[in-house]
């Protein structure tokens, strides 16, 4: 198999600029929008359980999980939804429990391919009406969040990842003793956010912020 390609980091990450990286998750996670007053609803993907049944239904896709995602801006049409949670139900379920307990990406000593679980479940789900990869992403990442990273074309183009996003990224965490997986957990713990939030969506968000221009707000 090919070598993948190489991750590009995050300019914050790349220049090693903790307060910046800090400043950015904050303001995702942690300022409300000017226009709204509200919190950005991405902000409240990691924790979003209106059931309190999310690890009894770790094997399982839901109503809730169908809610979750459009936290994220996309959402799965009817059509869509009745086959995600009727039709395709046990198919999926089975592919769920195939891939097995949520854990960290940084801990897959395996190459990510076509052929893993986790591929077969989002190649899985974008063969229903009105789900692509985008969506696919967030929905597996909603079961996993520690396993699968979230994948959007704003995101794919900071990292260079649109064509493979989830091979570049398992190495890049687990390079150097799994530096990166350390640091953007460390950054998690210095911006005081939720343990629930895994080092992917730290990756993501920071990914994301700087394809959105956001310019961080460091004095010094």
């Amino acid at each position: 198999m090919p070598d993948a390609p190489a991750l590009r980091l995050p300019r914050v990450l790349r220049d090693g600029d903790d307060a910046a990286a800090v400043d950015v998750l904050h303001e995702y996670f942690t300022r409300k929008l000017v226009k709204t007053g509200y919190l950005r609803t991405g902000a409240l993907w990691d924790a979003w359980d209106p059931s309190g049944r999310r690890d009894a239904d770790r094997d399982v896709f839901t109503a809730d999980d169908l809610v979750a995602v459009t936290l994220l801006s996309v959402k799965v049409p009817a059509q869509g939804a009745l086959i995600l949670l009727q039709d395709k139900r046990s198919e999926l379920t089975a592919l769920l429990q195939e891939v097995g307990e949520d854990r960290d990406l940084a801990d897959e000593s395996e190459a990510v391919t076509a052929e893993s679980p986790v591929s077969r479940l989002e190649l899985a789900l974008t063969e229903v009406h009105g789900i692509g990869r985008t969506t696919a992403t967030k929905l597996v990442a909603r079961k996993r969040p520690r396993l699968h990273p979230i994948y959007d074309r704003v995101i794919g183009l900071q990292l260079g990842t649109t064509v493979e996003h989830t091979e570049p990224i398992r190495v890049a965490l687990r390079e150097d003793n799994r530096e990166l997986h350390r640091r953007l957990i460390a950054l998690r713990e210095q911006a005081g956010l939720d343990e629930r939030v895994p080092a992917l969506r730290i990756l993501d968000v920071l990914a994301w912020m700087q394809g959105k221009k956001y310019v961080p707000n460091v004095v010094g």
